[in-house]
């Protein structure tokens, strides 16, 4: 039984370092964005769920560094979510690290050069951004919603459909991610302060880093609107119930925000934002 219990626990605190929920979100906008955007029959290849793997993989390795040179400061802004040293060790999750670095990077040299070559500059940037990035403002923000962007248009790399629309929704993700990543300093302004980071609400404090928000947010609103013109991608009244009603949503609630909470709430509707978008696919 004190096996069994060890072992459950083992497996609960794996899923909640690699962010298994989060790796479940882009696996599922990768099968969305092939089922919708390229062909059904998709789903059923082979090549698709490497991809998938592979860049599950990746994204995994990715948290487990950032988590493990972020200790000191993660027991300040989220202490429940600690693990590496409690019942993980260094030692252990820096081996997993490199290992599913290596499943993500092997699995891309089985699909095309071009998928390696992604796999490869995605582990290396998630390092850089652990290690560095994430401590400078907007530079980290930035480099997380590029990636993200990347992941969903991988599938078009993969297929080389040359679709525009796997484009649209890739800058989709970008944008969102963006804005979640940012929220999500303001959030832990705390714990990064007291470590000597400086992101954006450090050096520019929450009004003016809110503002900025805004900012990102009306440029996006402005290109995906220029964008679906452009490729009559999806109805005017699916981008209202989908995309801009949510958003004003976030904004009136960015505008009230001004605790830890407020913030956390905000950065789980971006992720609900996210999904909305993605299912949004279906109506293309």
């Amino acid at each position: 039984m004190a096996l069994l219990s060890r072992s459950g626990e083992f497996i609960e605190s794996m899923l909640k370092l690699t962010r298994f929920g989060n790796l479940v979100m882009i696996s599922f906008a990768q099968y969305f964005t092939a089922a919708f955007l390229i062909d059904k029959q998709t789903v059923f290849d082979l090549r698709l769920f490497l991809l998938s793997l592979s860049t599950m993989a990746v994204a995994a390795a990715g948290y487990i560094i950032n988590d493990y040179y972020d200790v000191k400061i993660d027991y300040i802004n989220k202490p429940d979510r600690v693990v590496i040293g409690k019942s993980i060790t260094r030692r252990f999750a820096i081996l997993f690290h490199v290992l599913l670095s290596l499943v993500g990077i092997s699995l891309g040299v089985y699909l095309s050069w071009r998928i390696t070559a992604l796999n490869v500059v995605s582990v290396f940037l998630l390092w850089l951004y652990s290690n560095s990035l994430k401590r400078l403002p907007f530079v980290g923000n930035l480099t997380v919603a590029l990636l993200t962007g990347a992941a969903v248009y991988s599938v078009d790399i993969l297929y080389r459909t040359g679709n525009a629309l796997i484009g649209v929704f890739a800058v989709f993700a970008m944008f969102m991610t963006l804005v979640r990543e940012i929220i999500k300093d303001i959030e832990d302004l705390k714990g990064d302060n007291t470590f000597g980071c400086k992101t954006l609400p450090i050096v520019w404090g929450i009004r003016r880093t809110k503002l900025v928000v805004y900012l990102i947010v009306i440029v996006f609103s402005i290109t995906v609107v220029s964008l679906n013109y452009q490729y009559q991608a999806l109805p005017f009244r699916y981008q209202l119930i989908f995309l801009f009603v949510p958003l004003l949503i976030l904004v009136w609630k960015l505008v009230r925000a001004d605790t830890k909470l407020d913030f956390m709430y905000l950065s789980t509707l971006c992720k609900v934002i996210m999904l909305m978008g993605i299912a949004s696919m279906a109506f293309v």
